[in-house]
């Protein structure tokens, strides 16, 4: 079984030592680009998020904005719509599909259903550490899961917002062994690879729109949820949950999306700066990431909710591992896609 990283208590030197690796791995991979403004048709590109402009694909957003309209000279001009203003992220999914939103950026969850390849990232225990996931969110892993989206939902990705491993909230009592969440109503995104995975860990998964996941846990319909540090400050679960568990099954990772045929239909330089004004923005939100959950953990402590690690992840990542990988191998398009994307992690 393959080692865990534990989260331990904020330190701002480790954190610091992380981010200076993480950032050199990107730009070994020569991701962090630099460019003049071009000559570009004038265009306004709407951009849908999910989050709340303070979370990290509100970042995400705000650096992509920053790059693309310095380097048009101010021709394009990039709009946000952070908090599902312009709808749920399936609805966001379905414009950009139909080509009327420009750009989405939604959780991999939500996009599933119409990529299924793409599933692949929400498998249980994926990832081992920070630098697998860049790993496999650039060069040539970066280009299978862009060629599986493009056939198969007719998306490109032109970024990933880092955001973190999901951590588990709760009303009604703290997790610290797998026994503790049986029975516990927890939110979902509407996934197959969630829902299998909390109902063999003998939770009740309940797949449902992020925009509904908050009046839904006020009103008691849920118990609970599941996300990342920053994600879970902002949104002010510390108001309505009295309990985090910090889990390490799944690193939660945000595309951001264009229609292929929209992409196509632009030239071929505003093509190259949208492209490179993508990766230099994940580059960007990865370190903003690293700096920004330490403090978010920190916050929801001092807001009074009980933080706990678990006792026995490796009961979690054993159960996932083998009663909900198997099943999942057909979703997503068979073992060997599943196989291949492990080699380009350099794991098993």
């Amino acid at each position: 079984m393959r080692a865990i990283l534990s989260m331990q208590p904020f330190d701002t030197k480790k954190y610091c030592m992380r981010r200076s690796f993480l950032l050199c791995c990107l730009l070994a991979l020569g991701l962090l680009l630099s460019g003049t403004a071009q000559a570009v048709e004038s265009v306004s590109l709407k951009v849908g998020i999910g989050d709340p402009i303070t979370a990290d694909a509100g970042e995400l957003g705000l650096k992509f904005k920053e790059l693309v309209e310095k380097r048009t000279g101010g021709k394009v001009k990039v709009t946000l719509y952070p908090n599902c203003e312009l709808g749920d992220e399936t609805e966001m999914l379905h414009n950009v599909r139909r080509g009327v939103l420009d750009m989405t950026c939604v959780g991999v969850g939500n996009i599933t259903p119409f990529s299924q390849g793409l599933g692949v990232l929400t498998f249980p225990y994926l990832f081992e550490n920070d630098e697998m996931v860049v790993r496999g969110t650039t060069g040539p892993a970066m280009d299978m899961l862009n060629k599986l989206t493009i056939k198969q939902a007719g998306l490109r990705i032109l970024a990933f917002s880092y955001t973190s491993f999901r951590h588990l909230t709760n009303s009604k009592r703290p997790v610290e062994t797998l026994d503790d969440i049986r029975g516990l109503k927890i939110r979902v995104p509407s996934n197959k690879v969630f829902i299998e995975t909390y109902k063999a860990w003998g939770a009740s998964p309940v797949p449902m729109a992020w925009s509904e996941t908050f009046t839904a846990l006020q009103q008691g319909v849920l118990d609970g949820q599941c996300n990342p540090y920053v994600v879970n400050h902002s949104k002010k679960f510390e108001e309505i949950q009295s309990y985090l568990t910090e889990l390490h099954y799944t690193y939660s990772l945000q595309p951001l999306v264009i229609g292929e045929r929209h992409f196509k239909k632009l030239s071929p330089e505003l093509q190259t700066i949208l492209t490179e004004a993508g990766l230099e923005a994940q580059a960007h939100v990865l370190t903003w990431q690293n700096d920004h959950s330490g403090a978010a953990k920190k916050a929801m402590q001092d807001a009074g909710v009980k933080i706990s690690t678990l006792k026995d992840e490796d009961k979690w990542r054993e159960v996932a591992m083998t009663k909900v990988w198997p099943m999942l191998y057909e979703i997503v398009g068979g073992r060997q896609l599943v196989d291949d994307y492990l080699k380009l992690l350099g794991g098993k």
